[in-house]
């Protein structure tokens, strides 16, 4: 049987995925990577939200070959970059998991794309990001809002964005299978 979402605490790796009746826009059956939880408060990217916008609109730096739809982190700071990759030698890069890393030098990151020593596959992009103050991520676990997973994360780069939500919750089994299901608008059930 799986452990309940309360029994699992969130950790820097983690993916946090939305209740189905969060009712909040901004993270509406979101899937979200936590790259930083800290005494600090924490930080995530909000993996299944396509943007307008592509990397070429924010950079001209890239080849079109490498262009790409943006994510939408999260609501805060909306004109910040950032980005997760499987790039281990990456100076500077954040390691979250197994083959997952966080940031890193930019710079080097750009040599490495232009010199094609990174596959598109192997890096996504994000405006904005999801944040929150000291504890307040630990007490919306607490009230539900967020179901912890601490073993997907490796699982990113191969599930499809516009399913992710769905399909983390059925991998889970048991009542996250369940849950999987839920009507976008359970009034038209």
């Amino acid at each position: 049987m799986m452990a309940d979402s309360k029994t699992i605490k969130p950790r820097s790796g983690s993916i946090l995925i939305s209740e189905p009746y969060l009712g909040d826009p901004n993270f509406e059956r979101s899937v979200i990577l936590l790259c930083s939880h800290e005494e600090e408060g924490s930080f995530g990217l909000v993996l299944n939200r396509p943007s307008n916008l592509h990397l070429s609109d924010v950079l001209d730096v890239f080849e079109d070959d490498f262009d790409m739809v943006l994510g939408v982190g999260g609501p805060v700071q909306y004109n910040t970059l950032h980005y997760i990759h499987r790039l281990a030698d990456l100076p500077q890069a954040v390691k979250l998991n197994e083959n997952l890393y966080w940031g890193g030098d930019f710079e080097v990151l750009r040599t490495m794309i232009d010199t094609g020593q990174v596959a598109k596959e192997d890096i996504r992009f994000f405006l904005g990001y999801s944040g929150w103050t000291p504890g307040q991520l630990q007490e919306e676990v607490d009230k539900n809002v967020w179901i912890v997973n601490n073993n997907a994360a490796n699982k990113l780069f191969t599930l499809d964005t516009e399913t992710l939500w769905r399909s983390i919750l059925r991998q889970m089994g048991g009542k996250f299978k369940v849950l999987s299901n839920y009507p976008d608008d359970p009034r038209l059930n």
